[in-house]
């Protein structure tokens, strides 16, 4: 099993207020899944996403991560899950703009330690595998938003994850581009990645095998998508 939450609770102080952002969580995510994690504004499916990532830990609760109780874990430890284990794509691509596509693809192997061409070859390699080939000298400005998105999915394949984990990973791209993006999801989860996307967009959410549902901070429906 590479995701288990038992009784997950995230609560923040907002003054004399408590906020309940998540409210006793259970959730079990096998290796190989593809999993939509679905709910409006407010839900708490960013603070799921937040803790599914390592980015932030839960009040209360356990969070296994491939089998490692994850409040044990030291910051050392926590940052090689993010930067080994977890792929990151963001609605916002977050790319640096004044390096190109190959460069930013080279960033997380360039953190990792490895060489200089070692970073290049993988990083030539993932651009090509989701079709920017002839793109590696361009800047983000230079590309259009599914090709930006496309360069941060190769980034985050680069250093060849277990998990790619994508907030509203179509949320700023048009129809046409978002298909092609959610095109290089399936086939990623097709050739053995754990996919977990967060998502309000219900079109998107049944192109995953499994959909959960989280409104007010609790699971409300975990359902198998049919078709």
């Amino acid at each position: 099993m590479v995701i288990n939450l038992e009784n997950v609770y995230k609560i923040y102080e907002m003054g004399d207020a408590e906020v309940h952002a998540l409210d006793d969580v259970t959730l079990k995510i096998e290796e190989g899944e593809f999993v939509a994690i679905v709910g409006p504004s407010g839900s708490g499916k960013s603070t799921l996403m937040n803790i599914l990532g390592c980015l932030d830990t839960p009040t209360s609760g356990k969070y296994e991560f491939e089998g490692r109780d994850v409040s044990r874990l030291n910051d050392n430890e926590l940052a090689a899950i993010r930067n080994r284990r977890i792929g990151f794509v963001f609605q916002n691509f977050n790319l640096l703009p004044k390096l190109t596509a190959l460069e930013n693809v080279e960033l997380p192997l360039m953190y990792a330690g490895k060489s200089t061409s070692f970073r290049r070859n993988r990083a030539k390699e993932v651009l090509e595998a989701v079709g920017l080939g002839q793109r590696l000298h361009h800047k983000p400005k230079e590309l259009s938003g599914g090709q930006q998105q496309r360069v941060a999915i190769a980034r985050a394949l680069s250093a060849d994850p277990s998990i790619i984990l994508g907030d509203e990973p179509t949320g700023n791209l048009d129809t046409k581009s978002g298909r092609e993006i959610m095109e290089i999801l399936k086939a990623l989860n097709k050739n053995g990645k754990t996919i977990i996307l967060i998502t309000h967009d219900l079109n998107i959410a049944k192109q995953a095998q499994r959909n959960v549902h989280i409104q007010d901070g609790r699971i409300v429906k975990d359902e198998k998508v049919v078709g």
